[in-house]
């Protein structure tokens, strides 16, 4: 057990939040406020290491395993059938996510449990900068900016998006030129792969380390008091990501039989993983690693679907997004009519679609969401304390959904084999 990648980031979790805590001023304080602040950052250099070793390499694994992901089906028609299953199941998912996070926020009602000397203590300097930019680009030109017309300014904005879509028309044309022409590029991608797979190897065996360290620091800066405050805000979160996972336990159990501690038990690391770090991406390498050895899916479906979800895929933090407005619509006092609440979750529906798999950018689309229903934008900063406790646990919960994704993309496949070969 010592030996397993799982408990050791248990422990460097326990860790790090154990002297995160004797080192916070609002929680033991065995040291000054400015000597712990100083501290925090050199305490989070080896998780900040790992998270730029990953970072590095998502582009070129996140495009090869996509390209190789397509270019594995047998012709365009399996590739059709593949995309015309998942893209709706991804959306129904989604909608699933937002539902369940709209319900849930109503139902315990966070914003009821602030006190007003919080709210009154909110100011405009703590949003970020990028927060108050996002909301005001229109939908057409949104659409539009997917096309990754310019690869390196789409590196440097870190919109992975249009590198999924870039990988997308690359795969589908290797598959309709001559198959001479387009073993090269397969090759190539094939070496980008094993590439970028053998640095994510290397940087997981940092893992643990930058687990203690990247929880040591978030412990130091926040403590007791960001986390007693918004309490309730945070149980509400949490309960609709348990609640959105056990909707994905009953999805596993129904396509494929495996029981939801079993499906656990499986999926661990990955979760794990993702909780710590923060990043869907991070863990790309081993969900996809995940998927083939320990719920044996097909080497063709994790690697196109594992990437695609992991840009795609954000039921959790559209779960998040959803009652994050909501609780602060309640905190601001302003009451949705049912066609606010409904234009509410297809905007959610839609901004959680490409957000980038990286730390910290859900408060970032959060603001075009709220600036849409009217919340000051203001009130973001309210939730900034407690963002990346919440971002751990939904990123856990999206790696969770893109590995089910590929259980019932594995289901929907053999049954439509077997009802080909029946025809026949």
């Amino acid at each position: 057990m010592l030996k397993q990648l799982w408990f050791k980031v248990i422990l460097g979790m326990f860790l790090g939040v154990l002297f995160g805590l004797v080192l916070s001023p609002s929680a033991f304080a065995f040291v000054s406020k400015d000597v712990a602040l100083a501290i925090a950052p050199w305490v989070a250099l080896i998780g900040n290491i790992f998270l730029a070793t990953v970072k590095m390499v998502v582009v070129p694994l996140v495009m090869s395993s996509i390209i190789l992901g397509i270019t594995s089906a047998k012709d365009t028609q399996t590739l059709k059938k593949l995309g015309s299953r998942i893209a709706p199941y991804f959306v129904l998912i989604t909608v699933v996510s937002v539902t369940i996070g709209i319900l849930i926020t109503f139902a315990m009602q966070p914003g009821n449990f602030v006190s007003s000397d919080i709210v009154s203590s909110i100011g405009a300097s703590s949003l970020p900068a990028a927060a108050v930019s996002a909301s005001n680009i229109p939908v057409p030109d949104m659409i539009v900016g997917l096309i990754p017309v310019n690869a390196v300014q789409a590196k440097l904005d870190g919109d992975i998006l249009a590198f999924v879509i870039l990988a997308i028309f690359i795969g589908v044309a290797l598959m309709n030129i001559n198959k001479h022409d387009a073993k090269p590029l397969i090759d190539l991608a094939k070496a980008i792969q094993e590439l970028s797979m053998r640095i994510i190897d290397w940087a997981m065996k940092l893992a643990p380390y930058a687990v203690f360290g990247l929880l040591c620091s978030i412990t130091i800066k926040i403590g007791f008091d960001a986390i007693s405050s918004m309490s309730m805000y945070i149980l509400t979160v949490v309960s609709g990501l348990l609640l959105l996972l056990c909707f994905y336990l009953v999805i596993v159990y129904i396509s494929s039989n495996i029981k939801p501690l079993d499906f656990l038990k499986r999926v661990r690391e990955v979760q794990l993983m993702a909780f710590s770090t923060s990043s869907s991406a991070a863990v790309m390498g081993l969900s996809i690693n995940t998927s083939e050895e320990k719920l044996n899916v097909p080497t063709s479906i994790s690697k196109f679907i594992i990437p695609l979800g992991a840009t795609i895929n954000m039921d959790g933090t559209a779960l998040y997004q959803v009652c994050a407005a909501i609780f602060l619509t309640q905190l601001f006092g302003i009451d949705l009519t049912f066609i606010e609440l409904v234009i509410l979750a297809l905007t959610t529906v839609g901004a959680s679609i490409g957000t980038p798999s990286t730390p910290g950018v859900g408060i970032v689309i959060l603001a075009t969401i709220l600036q849409g229903i009217g919340v000051p934008l203001e009130g973001i900063a309210l939730i900034l304390g407690v963002d990346r406790i919440l971002d751990m646990c939904r990123t856990a919960i999206n790696v969770t959904g893109d590995l089910t994704a590929t259980l019932v993309i594995k289901k929907i496949t053999s049954i439509s084999s077997s009802s080909e070969k029946m025809r026949t």
